[in-house]
């Protein structure tokens, strides 16, 4: 979804560095992964396209902060309970 995003902070020697990958279009999305001593942070369309990767060596990263985007649930939807109806709105 568009706006998640997932900041990486990262040991650069005597200092950190901060770096970030945004969902920068509708229907993107990131996502991370951790394989042979590497996280790999990529922006992926819907169909499963790479649009593009960010790298660092697993030992260097200090913090992996991943911030979706805030989604509505259906689920969540206020519901009247059985046997009582909505009240009426009344106009003066």
């Amino acid at each position: 979804m568009k706006g998640d995003r997932v900041e990486i902070v990262v040991d650069a020697g005597d200092t950190t560095r901060t770096y970030e990958v945004v969902a920068s279009r509708a229907g993107r999305r990131v996502e991370t992964a951790v394989r042979r001593g590497v996280v790999e942070v990529s922006e992926v369309t819907r169909s499963g396209s790479v649009v593009r990767t960010a790298r660092f060596m697993a030992t260097r990263v200090l913090a992996l902060v991943e911030q979706p985007v805030p989604r509505e649930d259906s689920s969540e939807v206020k519901a009247v309970p059985s046997g009582s109806s909505p009240s009426p709105r009344t106009t003066s």
